[in-house]
Order: structure tokens, then sequence, then C-alpha cells
């Protein structure tokens, strides 16, 4: 929930009208088409110029657990696609465990003398014990508890590796979350694999979410990887498309039963296939093609229609809309019947820093008191109270003139300044996620300030405050738009989010600058609440 003074109130952000533009049918099917132009760095460049190697394994043919008929063809296919790309590869096939261990350290050696861009791919067995990750060697014969250590690859060893070598990024895939391999005679805890936080400048991918289980297929392919092959060869798409593309196949495909889960602390952009070359667009243009974005959206938003909604998200993975067209698919999903499985995340596991969904059950009655102070001085400015008169299928509306979406993010300001693309607040919670939101609002004399944005959920941390202390996500917002004088402002904001507490803020920083000189700063504190 947004304070006040949020998106420029004291500050005006600029005056832009919005391009017209026409969309044609045929360019839902495209890639988005400013996937790649939105901010471009030196560290991106870099990483489409650095080499590329992957490391391959497929273990299927298992001489004491349940044998698997894909792996062989998935890791050779994956082989195949990575080489068109540009990738280094070595594929190991029905790997014993030695094999396997020489394998991981000849990569890691790799990875920490050539300073390459790293890929690992798994696709066999594997299970989780005590919250750690283990793949299975085809030659395993595991009969109780003290035989894991010994007979399987502990996955925190190619991480822990990987951290060490430092180089630019790597690429984790764990096609790995078969049913338990071992049968009657060795039981496990949990299904599946444990929930991992990504090393820095890392990807992490499992075939499904932690704690679940995958299919092996039922064609020459496992269900994740017949659908990550698909996607490595779309042009230009960025990994975080790729993979969230991924995500939506696999979870359509099996109605629900198998949605594949990422952890990322990835800081710059990569592609499989990168464009020629990489630019940045005019303002004029940029407003174009949100104009196209949002054409689309608006068609999909409010429709139940699963259809649009999906279209819109494989145009745009990681677009000005997408975590309210992600929710909105849940509930359309949902409806139709679909039981969407959920990420096993548990406080004791020492891995992660655990995931959460944003609290989207807004109440009438549910009540918000805030302070607001001077973040130097800490002095009080004032307090507020906010209470929910109305909630409807898309909108939070508040008696002071509020209206949010059901994640939390403005829509309408209570001087009738109303914001389209507006994404602070995410749908699904864990950290290292990062997005991009293009916010664009317009004031009632018809004039649109549009804004460039970007948010990343850097920490989760116990965070307190006046209505108590909570366990909290620190999202951290960089918007940068515009004055009336053609100025750049930049806005830099953390908020602190506690959904499975509070459906709103807890805490939040705004600073403004303009010319890089701090004009306005504002700490926002939860006093109490309450929520039906």
């Amino acid at each position: 929930m947004a304070t006040p003074d949020t998106y420029g109130t004291g500050t005006h952000l600029g005056r832009r009208r919005l391009l017209t533009a026409g969309v044609t049918a045929s360019s839902l099917f495209l890639p988005a088409p400013y996937a790649w132009v939105w901010a471009q760095s030196d560290g991106a460049t870099k990483l489409l110029r650095a080499p590329k190697q992957a490391l391959l394994i497929g273990n299927g043919k298992y001489k004491d657990a349940p044998e698997l008929k894909n792996p062989a063809n998935d890791a050779k296919a994956i082989g195949d696609a990575l080489m068109t790309c540009g990738f280094e590869v070595d594929i190991k096939l029905d790997a014993g465990r030695e094999e396997m261990l020489a394998s991981i350290r000849a990569f890691v050696r790799a990875m920490e003398q050539k300073r390459h861009v790293g890929l690992f791919y798994f696709a066999g067995h594997g299970f989780q014990l005590g919250w750690r990750n283990y793949l299975l060697p085809i030659d395993a014969i595991i009969d109780k508890i003290d035989d894991v250590a010994m007979q399987s690859v502990d996955i925190a060893r190619l991480l822990e590796g990987l951290a060490k070598a430092a180089n630019p990024m790597n690429v984790i895939i764990l096609d790995a979350c078969r049913e338990n391999p071992f049968g009657r005679d060795f039981r496990v805890e949990q299904k599946g694999l444990s929930q991992m936080d990504a090393p820095n400048g890392t990807l992490l991918a499992y075939a499904t979410s932690p704690g679940n289980v995958a299919s092996d297929g039922n064609g020459v392919h496992g269900l994740y990887t017949e659908n990550l092959l698909r996607e490595i060869k779309v042009p230009e798409a960025k990994i975080e498309d790729v993979f969230k593309r991924v995500r939506l196949g696999v979870r359509r495909k099996s109605n629900g039963a198998q949605i594949p889960w990422e952890s990322t602390s990835l800081e710059e952009d990569f592609w499989f296939i990168p464009p020629k070359a990489l630019k940045r667009l005019s303002e004029q243009e940029k407003q174009t093609l949100f104009v196209e974005e949002l054409t689309i959206w608006e068609k999909a938003s409010g429709s139940n229609d699963v259809q649009r909604i999906e279209d819109y998200l494989r145009r745009y993975p990681n677009g000005s809309f997408s975590e309210i067209a992600q929710f909105e698919l849940d509930r359309a999903l949902a409806r139709q019947g679909e039981k969407k499985i959920e990420i096993l995340s548990a406080a004791a596991n020492p891995y992660t820093k655990g995931s959460e969904d944003a609290n989207t059950a807004y109440q009438v009655g549910d009540t918000y008191r805030y302070r607001e102070l001077d973040p130097d001085s800490k002095m009080e400015k004032r307090s507020f109270v906010r209470n929910v008169t109305r909630v409807t299928q898309e909108d939070v509306v508040f008696d002071d003139g509020w209206v949010l979406d059901l994640l939390g993010n403005i829509k309408r300001f209570p001087d009738g300044r109303i914001v389209k693309g507006n994404q602070s607040n995410p749908l699904e919670y864990s950290v290292g996620k990062r997005w991009s939101y293009h916010p664009v609002i317009t004031y009632p004399n018809g004039y649109e300030a549009p804004a460039d944005a970007e948010g990343t959920i850097a920490d989760r941390q116990d965070v307190v405050v006046p209505a108590g202390t909570f366990k909290a996500f620190r999202v951290v917002l960089r918007t940068v738009t515009r004055n009336f004088d053609g100025q750049p402002v930049e806005v830099r904001t953390t908020m602190w989010m506690a959904p499975a507490q509070v459906r709103a803020l807890i805490l939040r920083e705004e600073f403004r600058y303009v010319r890089g000189t701090r004009v306005f700063a504002l700490r926002t504190e939860l006093v109490s609440f309450k929520q039906r």
C-alpha cells in the first residue's frame, strides 16, 4: 500500500502524451518487442561476449531405482539446443557417482579459470533429505539414511564450487523431481527437492515447485524439458522470459499438477539467442510499444478468459501487467477446477529465506493506521487511518479515496490521478526476484506522465514498527521519469512487506532526486491494524 506522496504528489513527474498504436493479431505470438530495450548495461554486454560452457547429465538406466526413459533424450536435446546458442557442451549419460563428481569438479575448475557463463543441467532421479538436495547416480545403492552422503551427489557441492569460482553467471537446471526412487526400501520425509535460494549471479530452476514431483513425460522428452527446448529457441527472449514461459506451458499442460519454480539472483540481462544489436529506444518508441501492450492487456483484464490472459503472459512474461495477469490467471483457472500445487516453504529450512504469495484477501472493515516521519530526524509529521470500504473482483477502495488492485498497487489517487502499469507489489515474494514495469499516471487535466521502474526483492529480515515485529521481505524500487522542465527525476523506494501477516504495507522509505539532488524524503510506519 503506497503513501499519499507516492508517484510525485508535490513533485510533478512530467507531461507526456501517449502515442496511439495499432496491434495486429499476429503480434501476440512474437517475442516481447521491448523485452531487451529498457535497461541495458555494460554488464549485459559483457555477458553476451563471454564464452559459454554447459555440463549436462542425463541419468535413466538406474541399477537400484526405477528406470527413466527420457533423461538421456532430454540431455542430448538440450545439448543440441545450447550448441546452436554458442555453448561449449559436455554431456554425460547414465553416469555413476565418480563420473558425476569428476565432471562437476572439472566444470567448476573451468568456470574459475576461464570465467565462462556456466550452465548445469541434470535429468534423472533426485530427492531431498534434511533440507539438502541430492542427485542420484545410476550406480547408487541406498538402503538406509547413512548411505545417502556416500552414494549420491549433494547439489550443494556444485553451488559452493561455483560461488568460489566467481564466474560472471550460472544457470542450474534440475529436472530431477520424480517420485521417490527408493520405493518401499527407503522412505524420504518430503517429496521432490527442497527449496534453495540461488547463490549470487545464479538462476536456479526446478522442473516443479519445491516439495512436489515432476512428470517424466509420455513422449520422447520429459514435460519440463519439452517446454524448455521450445522456449530456448525463441529469438531475443530474456532468460527470465524463457523460464516464465516454461512455467506457464508446463502448468497448463499438467492442469496445475506440475508448476516449475525458479530462484534467481541475476543482476544482468542474458539471452540464449540475443538480439543482433543492443540499443536504447526513444521515449516515443517506448510509449508506442507500451500502448500496444496496454491494448492487449485491456482486452484480457477482467475478462475471466483464460486464453486471452495466457496470450498476454506468453507475449509479455515480464510485462507491465504480468503480476496482476498471473493473479487473474490463477483465479480463472481455479474457477475451471484447476487444483494448483503450492510451494512447500518451511521456516526450518536453513537454505532459503522462504517465499510467500501476496495476500489478496482484503475485507470491508480492514483498518490500517500509519504515521509519517522525517527519515533523518525521525520526527513525526502526521498520522492517518485507512479503512477498506469496498472490495471488488479487481479493486480495493479506501475511505480516503485511494483505490488499489488486489496486490496493493495504486490504481487511483484521491486527487483523481489514475495509474496504469503499476507493479510495485508483486504476486510472489522470494528473495532475488526482480521485475520491471512502466507506470503511466494520467492527471485530471489529461496529461500523462510515463516512467520506467524496476523492482528487486533484496532480502528478508525482521523489521520493528509500532505495530510489532514482522519477518518482512525488503522490496527495493527505482523509478525514473522527468519533471515539467524536462529534468530527470529518480524515486528510490524501499518497502517492507510480510504478506502472510499483513495485507498492506508495514514500512516504507522514499527518497526523490532531481539531477542527483535529494528533494524529498519520507518514512511511513504501520502503527496498528485490524484485518477481518
